[in-house]
C-alpha cells in the first residue's frame, strides 16, 4: 500500500510531545494502561523489527520473513501454520470459546534500494519502504501482550502474516488455500498501516469514506518486429509504440475522467531491448490504476485497453498486444459499527486529540478481500473489517515539516527510498493500538 504524504501536513495533535492521557470515552477493560504494559513486550518486538528491516524480501519471496515471524508468534504461545497461500503464516492463540479476532500484517517488501543511511538499513535491492516490518513487529507484540493479559479476554486470536500485498495477490491466494475453512470464520479482521502522521496518533475514516481506493495492476506486452538499428524501415519498433502508449495514457485521467472522480494511472515499469543497436521485438509495461470506485476503475481499465490496442495498430505491429489484469482489489470500506467502537477504544488509549480523521487515499490494498469484497472467494458475507492509519513520524521531523508551512519539505512518504518510521516512538503505540482494538472486539462478543 502507499498512503499519501500531504505536502502541507495537518496541524499536530494536541499534546504531541506530552505523555498520552486517557480519554473520556469508555475503553475496553485495561486499555488505559496498555501503553505502559506494551513496554513489557517492546524488546522482542523491536528485535524482530530490526531483523526484518535489514533482511527484506519482495512479494512472493518472503520465506525468511515468514520463518522469523512464525518463530516469534510461536514464542508467545501461538500454534503456527506455514505455507498458507504461498509464504503465508497463521498463528492461533486460544483462550476460550468466544469470538475469533484476527490481526493481519504483511510480509513483503518493495524492490527499492534503501537510501536512509540507518545502521540497520537493507543492503539488498529490496526495502521495507511501506512499513510492513513495523506491522509485523506490532502484530507479534500485540499477540505477546494479549497472551500476558489473558485474564482480560476470552476467545481465539489469529495472527495472519500475509504475503504479496504489494502485488495485490496475497490475500486471494491465502483465501483460495482455504484460510477461512481451515481456521474458522472471523468475528472481525483488524489491520493498521504506517502513514506520514505523528507517532502516537491513529487515523480512522468517516463511515462513508473508503480508507483506500479500488486498484488494479495490468501487464502489457507490445509486439514488434526486431531488426538492426541501421535499418529501422525493415522493423517495427515496439519501443516507439510503448512511448506513444505512455504519453497517450496520461489523457485517461486528464481528459476522460470527470473532475469529481478520483483516478490515478502510473506506468511503473517499461522494459524493452538488450542493446543500443538492436530494435527489439517486444516491449513490456506494468501499469497501476487506482480509482475511488469500482465503476471509475472499470472505465479507466477500458480506456487503457483501447489505447494500447490503438497505438499497437497505428505502429503496424505484426500481432495484437497482450493486456492482462494481473491483480485487482476493491475499495477498502470498513464496518461502521466496529470501526466506531475501535475508534472509541483508541481515544481511550491515546487520548481523543490523537485519534485523527482520515480523508481516504488513492492507495490500494487487497485487505478488502478478507471481507465482503472476497465473498466470492471465501464464501463468507458480513465479516467486519477495521483498518486504521498509524502515525510513524517522530516529533523532531514533524516539527521540521510544519515549521515553514507549505514550503517545508514533507516527511519522506511510503515507497520512497528515504522512508524511515521513527521506530522509537512508533512501535509502542502500534502494539497498543492493535491490542486495544482486539480487546474491544473480544468484549463485543
Amino acid at each position: 500500500m502507499n498512503p499519501p504524504s500531504h505536502h502541507a501536513p495537518p496541524p499536530a495533535p494536541a499534546g504531541h510531545d506530552a505523555p498520552p492521557a486517557p480519554g473520556h470515552d469508555s475503553p475496553p477493560p485495561g486499555a488505559e494502561n496498555l501503553l505502559v504494559r506494551a513496554g513489557d513486550v517492546l524488546r522482542p518486538a523491536l528485535s524482530l523489527y530490526l531483523d526484518l528491516h535489514a533482511h527484506p524480501e519482495p512479494s512472493g519471496q518472503e520465506a525468511r520473513t515468514a520463518d522469523r515471524f512464525g518463530r516469534r508468534l510461536a514464542a508467545v504461545g501461538c500454534e503456527i501454520t506455514h505455507g498458507v497461500g504461498g509464504h503465508g503464516v497463521v498463528g492461533v492463540l486460544r483462550n476460550g470459546d468466544r469470538p475469533r479476532v484476527w490481526l493481519r500484517a504483511e510480509l513483503d517488501a518493495l524492490p527499492v534500494r534503501e537510501r536512509t543511511g540507518l545502521p540497520y538499513a537493507s543492503r539488498t535491492d529490496a526495502m521495507h519502504a511501506c512499513g510492513h516490518d513495523l506491522h509485523l513487529a506490532a502484530a507479534a507484540g500485540a499477540a505477546d501482550l494479549l497472551a500476558r493479559l489473558s485474564d482480560r479476554w476470552r476467545g481465539t486470536l489469529l495472527v495472519v502474516g500475509q504475503p504479496a500485498e504489494e502485488t495485490l495477490g496475497g490475500a486471494e491466494a491465502m483465501l483460495r488455500d482455504g484460510l477461512y475453512e481451515r481456521f474458522g470464520r472471523p468475528g472481525a479482521v483488524l489491520a493498521q498501516h504506517a502513514a506520514p502522521l505523528p507517532s502516537g496518533t491513529v487515523a480512522h475514516a468517516a463511515e462513508q469514506v473508503p480508507m483506500a481506493a479500488a486498484g488494479a495492476v495490468l501487464d502489457v506486452v507490445l509486439h514488434g518486429r526486431g531488426g538492426h538499428a541501421a535499418t529501422p524501415h525493415l522493423a517495427v519498433d515496439p519501443v516507439v509504440a510503448a512511448a506513444a502508449v505512455v504519453t497517450r495514457l496520461q489523457g485517461v485521467v486528464a481528459r476522460e475522467t470527470a473532475p469529481a472522480d478520483q483516478v490515478t494511472l502510473t506506468v511503473g515499469t517499461l522494459r524493452a531491448g538488450t542493446a543500443a543497436n538492436v530494435i527489439p521485438d517486444r516491449a513490456e509495461l506494468g501499469i497501476g490504476v487506482r480509482a475511488s470506485s469500482e465503476a471509475s476503475l472499470d472505465r479507466a481499465l477500458t480506456a487503457v485497453r483501447r489505447i494500447v490496442l490503438a497505438e499497437s495498430a497505428a505502429a503496424g505491429a505484426p500481432r495484437e498486444p497482450e493486456v492482462t489484469v494481473a491483480s485487482r482489489s476493491a475499495a477498502l470500506r470498513c464496518d461502521p459499527h466496529a470501526t466506531d467502537s475501535v475508534r472509541r477504544a483508541h481515544a481511550g488509549l491515546l487520548g481523543p486529540g490523537r485519534v485523527l480523521p482520515w480523508p481516504g487515499s488513492m492507495a490500494a490494498e487487497d485487505f478488502p478481500l478478507f471481507g465482503d469484497a472476497g465473498a466470492g472467494v471465501h464464501g463468507q458475507h458480513g465479516v467486519p473489517l477495521v483498518y486504521w492509519m498509524l502515525g510513524v513520524v517522530g516529533a523532531d521531523e514533524w516539527r521540521r515539516a510544519t515549521a515553514d508551512g507549505p514550503d517545508a519539505p514533507p516527511p519522506a512518504p511510503n515507497h520512497s527510498p528515504y522512508f524511515a518510521p521513527h521506530i522509537g516512538s512508533a512501535l509502542r503505540p502500534a502494539i497498543a493500538a492493535l491490542a486495544s482494538a482486539a480487546l474491544d472486539r473480544f468484549a463485543a462478543g
